[in-house]
């Protein structure tokens, strides 16, 4: 439940459309630099995420949110590149939705950081909690320290690096998109499989369903270079194994009745 406002945190109505500047953020919000700093100590998610919502296609705006508090849906369903920097711990589907934005949380995530993310980069600085980068479509999602169970199920093209561990069932029925763990990997990594990638350095407790140890080849150390250039890490790829499909429950056979 939102204080601030009496409605639970996520089941807010739709704001309506607005320019940045008829959206009520109150004395605590101001401009410098091109920098907007909002405080949640004095206005609710919604009213920031309005704000965020009304800005231009086009718009390279640098939000600052102080006092998140771990609050719901912060930044979520962001259509424009802005640059957002959360200072503190966020809760459940953070940066939900993103589509060309960068959002930057200085703390921990709760449940579904980044989901169902279009384009854009979210990088976490601290832990995630499960199902990060859930169906997450495109874009880089980054976390700095260890992801949760599930981390990247049903993923469906984005790139998601773990410079932690990463819990049990992560990349579950993972279609598409690449999952690089830099540290251990949990139980039924790669359950039901389909075409993502997932890259483990550390040991991987056991695998799931139809996810198999493959060959690392050449174009899959380059590929797993550029992935941990681009999430800021300067890991050896050569040290990372890769996981993949076995194909065999494309389609049902009789003979494979136990593994589903």
């Amino acid at each position: 439940m939102n204080a601030k406002n009496g409605i639970a945190a996520g089941n807010e109505p739709d704001a309506p459309t607005a320019t940045v500047a008829d959206v009520p953020l109150g004395a605590s919000a101001a401009r410098h630099s091109g920098t907007v700093t909002v405080d949640l100590a004095e206005v609710t998610v919604r009213q920031l995420n309005a704000a965020l919502h009304a800005e231009p296609a086009g718009s390279r705006t640098r939000y600052r949110v102080l006092n998140p508090a771990g609050e719901h849906a912060l930044a979520a369903g962001i259509g424009a590149p802005l640059d957002v920097r959360i200072d503190g711990h966020a809760g459940y589907y953070a940066a939900g939705m993103n589509m060309r934005a960068a959002v930057e949380i200085h703390g921990n995530a709760g449940t579904g950081v980044a989901e169902n993310m279009m384009s854009g980069r979210v990088h976490v600085r601290g832990d995630a909690s499960q199902s990060a980068g859930a169906t997450a479509h495109g874009g880089l999602l980054v976390i700095d320290g260890n992801a949760g169970a599930r981390c990247g199920i049903s993923l469906k093209g984005a790139d998601i690096v773990v410079g932690g561990d990463a819990g049990h069932m992560s990349a579950f029925m993972a279609q598409a998109g690449r999952l690089v763990i830099c540290g251990d990997a949990g139980d039924a990594l790669g359950d039901s499989l389909y075409e993502a990638r997932i890259y483990v350095r550390g040991r991987v407790a056991s695998l799931g369903a139809d996810c198999v140890e493959k060959e690392m080849r050449p174009e899959h150390r380059q590929e797993l270079s550029e992935l941990l250039t681009a999430a800021g890490r300067d890991d050896d790829p050569s040290a990372f194994r890769r996981y993949g499909s076995a194909r065999t429950l494309y389609h049902f056979h009789v003979d494979n009745a136990r593994a589903y």
